[in-house]
């Protein structure tokens, strides 16, 4: 399969499963015996000249399948979310450098509102050696809870509102867990927060930037972000090439 590919993938499963949140499961062995945890597919919208971005969620390798949680946040994913089961998807996969994983390490898994899907496939790999803090802004929000649990992961969350799980910020929940390695994606206040607590604790440490991205490829500049060398010289990069996961101490987060 070549570097950037493109398939026709039927959709097997689809689910909401919470207020204009949809969980799609898509049959797609040639992608699911490449892809990686953090990586994310551009799939062709009706209607639209652009593909829209949508993170991997889960890898499915026996099966064949990969698996798409995704919000509908535009035109786009309100029409791709009308996609009915059995229609055949658009596929452009899989996309970006995704999470590096550690056998023998404690990982720490940090996610906000529908940054959370993409922390699941790194999940599967350290199963009972981490621990997820996912946060959302009220109950009807939160989503894959069971699923982390379910693959042994130690599951804690957050809400706004507390009416579901602490009452305050995800962030605060990761003060008294211990880890070697971090991994996090959601909103940039969340993700500045990630970044001073592992440095504070100088822990290694993984963010998934959630950008708009056009090609998915590097070929435009629609998902440009500024970047640091190891001199500290600051660049611009772009998301869906040279991410959309980092090592926290190369990104400049504004």
């Amino acid at each position: 399969m070549n570097k950037y590919d493109v398939k026709l993938c039927k959709l097997i499963s689809k689910r909401e499963i919470n207020k204009d949140i949809f969980d799609f499961i898509v049959s797609a062995p040639e992608f699911a015996d490449v892809a990686q945890a953090g990586q994310f597919a551009q799939i062709k919208v009706t209607g639209k000249t652009l593909r829209r971005p949508i993170s991997i969620c889960a890898v499915d390798r026996t099966l064949g399948t990969l698996r798409f949680v995704f919000q509908i946040r535009g035109e786009g994913t309100e029409e791709l979310a009308k996609v009915r089961q059995g229609d055949m998807l658009d596929i452009l996969a899989p996309l970006g450098m995704g999470f590096p994983l550690f056998e023998g390490k404690r990982a720490m898994l940090i996610g906000g509102g529908i940054g959370v899907p993409p922390l699941l496939q790194a999940a599967a790999f350290y199963g009972e050696n981490s621990v997820a803090a996912l946060g959302f802004r009220n109950k009807d929000a939160v989503i894959l809870t069971e699923d982390f649990e379910k693959l042994g992961t130690k599951t804690i969350t957050a809400t706004d509102d507390g009416s579901f799980g602490y009452n305050g910020l995800v962030t605060d929940l990761i003060e008294a867990e211990n880890a070697d390695i971090i991994y996090a994606c959601g909103p940039t206040p969340m993700l500045k927060a990630v970044k001073a607590f592992a440095q504070k604790r100088n822990i290694e440490c993984y963010l998934s930037l959630e950008e708009r991205m056009a090609c998915g490829v590097g070929a435009c500049l629609g998902c440009a972000t500024k970047l640091l060398r190891e001199n500290g010289e600051e660049y611009y990069g772009h998301v869906c090439k040279d991410g959309p996961v980092f090592n926290s101490e190369a990104i400049v987060l504004e």
